[in-house]
């Protein structure tokens, strides 16, 4: 049961990372940089989110797999 509690902090946290990353790839594109500077801040965030939140998904999968 504890690891059950465990991988749902850490699932949590992972998404809450992605939505930072998320955030951070918002606020690129308004950035006082130039236009290739902003998209690939913009595109570095956005793939980062997309990896932190696909470790997540996989973390949530394995903790069903294992509970049951």
């Amino acid at each position: 049961m504890a690891s059950l509690r465990l991988s749902n902090l850490i699932t949590r946290s992972l998404s809450s990372r992605a939505n930072a990353h998320r955030a951070m790839a918002k606020a690129a594109l308004f950035a006082d940089s130039s236009t290739r500077t902003r998209l690939t801040r913009y595109n570095h965030h956005i793939e980062k989110a997309q990896q932190l939140e696909a470790r997540a998904l996989e973390t949530a999968t394995r903790s069903v797999g294992a509970a049951s």
